[in-house]
């Protein structure tokens, strides 16, 4: 099997926003050096939306235009996200559930409801890399079992990112907890972790709901770019966390977390392609 090839296989717009993306994310820490922390925001916004349109290109096109998603179901996925995301979010910080009381500072703009736009998007930044990597390590289990190791799985997957950007974006004052407790995760309340694997649980079921209604499964994936992307992310957070946030501890922790997701896909990954090469025929290549 020739790793290059299959990699190849990856549209190349898929590749042009991957490779976008990334060099913005190594620029972040230059631009906080020459702008300090009030570059910040700005940095991130264009990182977030670069992201998502690698994930959301990746989604589309797949392994070629004629293999992924389409353009138009990528749309509705983030028409489905995005507005649910918001709401469980603006539930969150007025309610304190379920992540616990905390609430944004003013330093991402604009804003609906005391929620900066940025942060119901970003949720889709993650979601179709967690579903890839829950598709890889579950396969194609039939049935309800099958549809609920999915959704448990990418929650798992989803909330593992969370390890590094709860204490980063709190570091960075973008967001804040009125009382992370005593025994807390690097300032963040444990609650909060609950929060996020309710939230992943329940977007992820309302879009298999939603798109199963269009004769979409969307635990059928254009799996190689997605998994590219959650691998990226976790490699660009370790090293940011420990070389350029000053954040070891999560960084470590993010590391063995999402790492073990990440190489548990790999692994799965590769033996299906070694298996069956060439595996990019089908949207949700390769089938483990």
């Amino acid at each position: 099997m020739n790793l290059l090839r299959l990699i190849s296989t990856i549209d190349p717009l898929t590749g042009v926003t991957v490779a976008v993306w990334v060099l913005a994310m190594i620029a972040v820490p230059i631009q906080r050096w020459i702008g300090g922390d009030a570059a910040l925001p700005l940095a991130i916004s264009l990182g977030v939306i670069l992201q998502i349109a690698a994930s959301l290109t990746a989604l589309a096109r797949g392994t070629a235009p004629s293999r992924g998603w389409g353009i138009g179901r990528a749309l509705l996925l983030l028409a489905v996200v995005a507005p649910t995301a918001w709401l469980i979010e603006w539930v969150g910080h007025t309610t304190d559930f379920p992540f616990g009381a905390y609430a944004y500072t003013d330093r991402l703009q604009p804003q609906a409801g005391g929620v900066p736009f940025l942060v119901p998007l970003a949720w889709l930044m993650m979601i179709p890399p967690a579903w890839a990597v829950a598709q890889t390590l579950v396969g194609h289990m039939p049935g309800v079992r099958g549809r609920a190791a999915f959704i448990g799985t990418a929650m798992l997957a989803f909330t593992a990112w969370d390890l590094f950007l709860d204490p980063q974006m709190v570091a960075w004052n973008l967001w804040v907890w009125d009382d992370p407790g005593t025994f807390n995760y690097f300032g963040i309340p444990w609650i909060n972790y609950a929060g996020w694997l309710l939230a992943a649980g329940v977007i992820t079921t309302l879009a298999m709901g939603v798109f199963a209604l269009i004769g979409q499964d969307i635990r059928v994936l254009p799996l190689t770019p997605l998994l590219i992307i959650y691998a990226i992310t976790w490699v660009l957070q370790s090293i940011g966390h420990w070389f350029f946030w000053g954040l070891p501890g999560s960084g470590t922790v993010g590391f063995i977390v999402m790492g073990a997701f990440t190489l548990a896909a790999a692994r799965r990954w590769w033996i299906a392609a070694s298996a069956a090469p060439p595996f990019a025929h089908t949207a949700h290549e390769p089938t483990p």
